[in-house]
This record gives C-alpha cells, structure tokens and sequence, in this order.
C-alpha cells in the first residue's frame, strides 16, 4: 500500500484541478462555456423563457443544427430547462436553470468590457496586421 504525504496530496489536487491542463475536469467546461454560440443562447434567455423559433431568431445566424446542439449542450450541463407543454401543435420553451443565472453576470461583464474595449482591439489588430506597434 502506497502512501503518500499531505503535500503530495495537495500537489496532485492542484493538478487535478488545474483548467490549463486538457484533463482536468474545468478544462471541458471552461472550453464550453467559451462557445461563440453558449454565450449568445444564454444571453438570449436572460430576460426568460423563450421557444425555438424565438431563440433562433434572437440568436442570428446560427443555423438551426447548431441552435439544436447548443441547447442540448445547455440542457445537459444544467444550464439550460427544456419544458414540452402538451398542445396542437406540441409548444417546447427553454430558459435558464439556477445555475445559468449565475453565469449572466459573467458574462455580462465580459461583454461590457469588450464593448468599452474594441476600438482598442481592433487599432492592435490593424497595427499588428501592418507589423506596426499599436499607439
């Protein structure tokens, strides 16, 4: 029986759980909520429940096959409620769970700061572009 000390056990916690690493567990979800596409759907739903064909007019230009895998992604990692309601035709509405509430913030911020800052990021990209320092 191998046994091994406090700090070896801290240690190896740390890269466990390390998001820079591609196995550790925050890596995947890090990498899914990063999606281009998550992040417009879970905006979208922000204000409350929304249907398919709202979502996918709300969140332009994603084709209904990444709309589909979207929300199934958001279902499936609790983000995301799907609720069928029995009619003629059948009315399906998604909105965010608890725990998609809690991403809004974050991802408002991100957004606030990228609305203050892209003028900034696209003088660096021009001067990048050109091989010139940004001003």
């Amino acid at each position: 029986m191998v046994t091994t000390s406090a700090a070896q056990r801290r240690d190896q916690a740390r890269r466990d759980y390390n998001a820079n690493l591609a196995e550790c567990p925050g890596h995947d979800l890090l990498a899914a909520l990063s999606d281009k596409w998550l992040t417009l759907v879970v905006s979208a739903l922000a204000d409350g429940a929304l249907r398919y064909a709202e979502l996918s007019r709300v969140v332009a230009g994603a084709s209904q096959k990444m709309l589909t895998q979207t929300l199934r992604k958001l279902e499936r990692d609790g983000l995301v409620a799907r609720t069928v309601t029995a009619a003629v035709p059948v009315q399906v509405s998604y909105e965010l769970t608890p725990l998609g509430h809690e991403l809004l913030p974050l991802q408002r911020a991100i957004k606030g700061w990228a609305e203050a800052h892209i003028d900034e990021v696209h003088r660096a990209r021009a001067a990048y572009d050109f091989g010139t320092q940004p001003t």
